[in-house]
């Protein structure tokens, strides 16, 4: 198997899941209480940022592992 394929499959998987958590429950925060949506969503927004900001270190160590001899 090749190992930047390997590397991407799984260091891609954590950060979607996260994202999709992150989401929905910014959603459930955001109907519960409507009057503070403006800050949920800025904190949802900054959340999104730093799990993906995993999968791009997960690419990163990807492309090295494959130009890289």
């Amino acid at each position: 198997m090749n190992p930047s394929a390997f590397t991407m499959a799984i260091g891609t998987i954590g950060p979607a899941i996260a994202i999709g958590l992150i989401g929905g429950l910014a959603m459930l925060a955001m109907a519960r209480n409507p009057e503070n949506s403006d800050k949920i969503q800025i904190a949802m927004i900054i959340a999104i940022a730093f799990a993906e900001a995993i999968a791009i270190y997960a690419l990163v160590v990807a492309l090295i592992l494959k130009f890289v001899p």
